[in-house]
């Protein structure tokens, strides 16, 4: 007879809750590099130059995580080879794509060095220089799987890239421009006076210039800036990506959605066609934008301090959720996750304002969607139709932008109804009927379409007040001050005092 204990079968089919959290992970740490290789990687000389040439005497060393091993080493490089004293930045308050400005400014630097990967989105409060990774790549796969990928010698292509593979792109292009003669090739090309990215900087009339010069058409986005053949439009052109699968291929496919997309991996060396999966994407951000029509309170998460105009699109945004109907908040938490959203069971969904390559946050794990700048556009601003065009960047919806839809100047008055396709339930784009109206006698006071919807005043702020629990409590002046005392030392199933004591 077969005799199996409880304790077995549990330990069978789950783990022990003291055991998981005692576990000891293996965690594959990347190493020193080399002395010798420190100025090759890190540019050094060049980052020394740029100190010396502006006489900045501050300068904050901004790293990504995977690059903090060598910021101790690049610091004393750099204030041995120039006069100036480093402070090093690491575990940034938002992406790490984006510049710390807010940080810099803390420690009062006069300037900022960005290394690693970057989103390239306009910053003005300080002097930036950009230090990007030479990741290696190999040329010979990479112009093999280009030609497998594209037959056609007279096709015509673009060529964009991670910005940790653009001292290669010369090259490349150099192995492929003789085969292939319609073949574009992107810059790099940094907005803003402040930027010294090698000498890559977008000045005002730039592509004005260059359009003028052969009546060819000049695209600027996501820091990279590209010319198309006169008479010709981005559609008619497909897409060479070089670099691996992540937020960057993901916002250019997001937002140049009717271009069929290649792409090669430098790691894996292999080249692939993107799949259809971006028709899949733009469905679930449609499903999103849905909810946010039907969503009472909006919140609005800032997710940079960095980016430029990003107060601007906070005003719009609330301009425009206001004028829907809708309730909104403002919160700055810094980097996402599911427990701090948890918190606000109030909010019906949020807006994160973030760099392009930040703000396709996948919010299937959230219990309330996340949604872009863009996405809260479309659900309430009735000019705004959902069409091809897909913005990533919210500089482009703020006056003056090439995608910017002024709100209609009827917006609140307007009342008409539609039916939520989530739902099936009537809706209003005016949800503000619990709000009193003054009637033409001025004797009485009415509720604006009392048939169509249900009068609802409660707000945000007076969810949080029926909360049993609000949080901590100042109670100043009746808490007596005491001495402090050592606490408990370990986890919280198994202190290091318990089972000590007789």
């Amino acid at each position: 007879m077969l005799h199996v204990s409880y304790a077995t079968m549990a330990d069978a089919f789950s783990s022990s809750s003291e055991t998981v959290i005692q576990r000891v992970v293996d965690v594959t740490v990347k190493t020193n590099t080399p002395l010798e290789k420190l100025e090759e990687l890190y540019q050094i000389k060049e980052t020394c130059d740029f100190i010396s040439e502006h006489q900045f005497e501050k300068v904050a060393l901004q790293f990504p995580d995977e690059l903090l091993v060598d910021s101790v080493a690049v610091a004393v490089e750099i204030e041995r080879n120039s006069t100036a004293k480093p402070f090093i930045l690491g575990d940034t308050s938002y992406g790490s794509c984006c510049v710390d400005e807010v940080a810099a400014e803390h420690a009062g630097v006069d300037c900022i060095v960005h290394y690693g990967s970057a989103c390239l989105s306009p910053s003005k409060r300080l002097p930036l220089m950009y230090v990007f990774e030479r990741r290696p790549v190999d040329l010979e796969k990479c112009s093999s799987a280009f030609r497998e990928l594209h037959p056609d010698t007279q096709s015509h292509i673009v060529i964009l890239y991670d910005v940790n593979y653009a001292h290669a792109i010369n090259e490349l292009m150099a192995l492929l421009l003789p085969e292939y003669p319609n073949v574009v090739v992107s810059e790099l090309v940094v907005e803003g006076e402040q930027c010294y990215s090698h000498g890559r900087v977008k000045r005002q009339h730039d592509d004005a210039r260059l359009s003028e010069r052969d009546n060819s058409q000049v695209v600027y986005q996501f820091g990279r800036r590209f010319t198309l053949k006169g008479g010709s439009g981005i559609t008619d052109y497909s897409m060479f990506y070089v670099g691996q699968e992540g937020a960057t291929l993901r916002n250019f496919m997001m937002t140049w959605n009717r271009c069929s997309f290649t792409s090669f991996d430098p790691v894996k060396m292999t080249g692939r066609t993107e799949s259809v999966s971006v028709n899949r994407a733009l469905m679930k951000r449609y499903y999103a934008i849905e909810r946010a029509k039907d969503a009472h309170v909006v919140g609005i998460l800032v997710g940079t301090l960095g980016v430029a105009d990003y107060l601007s699109i906070i005003q719009q945004l609330k301009e425009t959720i206001k004028g829907a109907g809708k309730k909104s908040y403002v919160f700055a938490m810094g980097k996402l996750n599911v427990p701090k959203l948890a918190n606000f069971l109030e909010i019906d969904i949020f807006v994160l304002i973030a760099c392009p390559e930040n703000s396709l946050l996948d919010s299937s794990e959230f219990y309330k969607p996340v949604v872009t700048p863009f996405e809260m556009e479309v659900a309430c601003n009735k000019k705004r139709e959902w069409s091809e065009e897909y913005v990533t960047d919210f500089r482009h919806l703020l006056p003056g932008g090439q995608s910017h839809v002024p709100l209609s100047d009827r917006q609140e008055e307007d009342d008409e109804t539609d039916v939520s396709l989530i739902t099936g339930a009537l809706r209003s784009h005016n949800l503000l009927s619990g709000e009193p109206a003054v009637s033409s006698f001025g004797s009485s006071v009415v509720l604006r379409n009392q048939t169509l919807t249900v009068a609802n005043a409660n707000s945000a702020a007076s969810f949080l007040a029926e909360r049993s629990w609000r949080g901590l409590e100042k109670k100043l002046g009746e808490t007596p001050v005491v001495k402090a005392v050592e606490g408990r030392r370990g986890i919280a199933i198994a202190y290091e005092e318990e089972g000590t004591s007789p």
